[in-house]
């Protein structure tokens, strides 16, 4: 008698659906976990109270903050299911990025929760978090290195980027490669994995990745509310699994463009250079 994970194999459609059906069910089930771990955050004592209400526009700036900064993400989701083929193994990422995505998102609500007054540890997680998000920039820059050779206002504008993050890359690195891993080699991802450590590895780089995070996200959990806003962020990871699960070469290749690269590239550094500036206020205030 023919297994279910026999007839999935033998049916193209049921081998994309499978998938793609599974994203739902694991965005419910770490939407839950969310709500549930909001309510343990609200009973630590004089912790930041986090309101359980969804306002769209919270939402939206949730997702809109997580897409802006998902091009190296999407970028490595895609080089995994490129090494890692067949619909089982694409479940395994989803679950993985998913889980990835979604505890480290919940662990920087938690940290935020319990770390609001803690000035001087709250600016050190922002200080490494904006030295995470320069060596995302700097690793950005192979998608669009074939600039250099076009000449005109390309040429320059590679080449002064490159210039500034390969400068900011050797004063960072002593620092960064103390509290994790080279994102550059990480990114590439890994191949021929069976199904565990695959589901293994594709939640660890997302919830290292989560760190970047806290330049972006701390200092908007003062404006917005971030029950609306983790919901955006998990939501929005549904979305870009969907559109690779749904065509992994189209997205890749948007994902890739030169000047989406490039841009990304730019936004990276912005939420760096942001993120220092929070860093130097919050320490600034704190002595105050």
């Amino acid at each position: 008698m023919e297994s279910i994970g026999e007839k999935i194999d033998r049916s193209p459609v049921l081998s994309q659906l499978v998938p793609i059906a599974l994203t739902g069910v694991v965005m419910t089930g770490f939407l839950a976990l969310l709500h549930a771990a909001i309510i343990l955050f609200n009973l630590i004592p004089a912790s930041e109270k986090i309101h359980l209400e969804i306002r769209w526009v919270d939402v939206l700036v949730g997702a809109t903050i997580y897409l802006k900064t998902s091009i190296d993400f999407a970028i490595f989701i895609g080089r995994m299911m490129a090494a890692n083929p067949g619909w089982r193994n694409r479940v395994a990422i989803e679950i993985g990025t998913a889980a990835g995505n979604a505890l480290g998102t919940i662990a920087i609500i938690g940290l935020w929760v319990t770390l609001k007054h803690v000035d001087l540890l709250l600016a050190l997680m922002v200080f490494i978090a904006s030295l995470v998000l320069f060596e995302l920039a700097h690793s950005s820059l192979e998608h669009f290195a074939n600039w250099q050779g076009q000449g005109g206002i390309r040429k320059l504008l590679f080449f002064l980027m490159h210039g500034l993050l390969d400068r900011v890359k050797k004063i960072i690195d002593p620092v960064l490669s103390r509290v994790m891993p080279d994102l550059g080699s990480a990114m590439k991802g890994k191949s021929s994995l069976s199904w565990r450590p695959l589901l293994t590895f594709s939640a660890t780089v997302p919830f290292i990745l989560g760190l970047d995070d806290f330049a972006g996200y701390v200092p908007l959990f003062s404006v917005v509310n971030v029950y609306g806003f983790a919901i955006g962020v998990i939501a929005s990871h549904t979305l870009l699994n969907v559109a690779l699960f749904l065509s992994p070469k189209k997205t890749i290749t948007v994902v890739k463009n030169e000047v989406v690269s490039f841009f990304g590239a730019l936004a990276f550094i912005g939420l760096g250079v942001y993120g220092l500036v929070e860093t130097v206020r919050i320490v600034t205030e704190a002595f105050h």
